[in-house]
């Protein structure tokens, strides 16, 4: 089952994305995760993503394809995936079409409002990646991981300015992908102004169709 998960930054792919993996039992491909720790890492592929990241700019089609290519080369790929924050561009999308052929794309509608709101009150712990918010998620102890007990902070891509340019650049160069995928007929709108739950179900029963609709022997869901 190779799942793909679109929406605007802070609409919730990651969080959705993790519950998917979990019950599904097939990895989560974040996109941002992987180049996030090449940046943090300091690797070559790092230290040329590092000034797009920095901007709130998506890295070229080229540099990205390679990433997800050797992720979803690795054995816990073999029986599926899903896709998380790629691919964001037309040029990635036809890169992903020659790599294999996705079953579902699920495209989470939220308020562009509520979507800054979400993104700038987010809070990261550095250490072990645990993440809060300070009205919808808070820490026991204000800016406090519970985790490590260390100082949490904003993450540079999640500054206002930096979030309404990440959102800008999504609508200029991914949303034209949603109508490509519509179609193609594999693209489905999941409405993500309700709870984490609320959306949740709506992408299992998304995918539970796409199974039942599944032929056997054509290599299957």
């Amino acid at each position: 089952m190779k799942l793909v998960i679109f929406g605007p930054p802070s609409a919730g792919k990651g969080t959705q994305a993790q519950k998917l993996a979990q019950r599904y039992g097939i990895p989560q491909v974040a996109t941002g995760d992987l180049l996030r720790k090449a940046v943090a890492e300091k690797t070559p592929l790092g230290l040329k993503v590092k000034e797009y990241l920095d901007k709130g700019k998506l890295g070229p089609d080229d540099l990205i394809v390679k990433v997800i290519s050797e992720r979803v080369s690795k054995p816990d790929c073999k029986k599926g995936y899903i896709l998380d924050g790629f691919p964001r561009t037309m040029g990635q999308a036809k890169a992903l079409d020659k790599m294999t052929e996705v079953d579902l794309v699920m495209n989470i509608v939220v308020d562009l409002d509520e979507l800054v709101e979400r993104a700038v009150g987010r809070r990261t712990c550095l250490k072990c990646g645990a993440v809060y918010h300070v009205k919808f998620n808070p820490p026991m102890n204000e800016g406090i991981c519970e985790n490590c007990g260390l100082k949490l902070i904003q993450r540079d891509d999640d500054k206002e300015d930096t979030v309404r340019n990440r959102l800008k650049v999504y609508h200029e160069q991914t949303a034209p992908l949603i109508e490509y995928y519509r179609q193609k007929g594999k693209l489905v709108d999941i409405v993500g102004g309700g709870g984490i739950e609320v959306v949740f179900a709506q992408m299992v029963k998304a995918i539970s169709q796409i199974k039942q609709r599944a032929s056997p022997g054509h290599g299957g869901l």
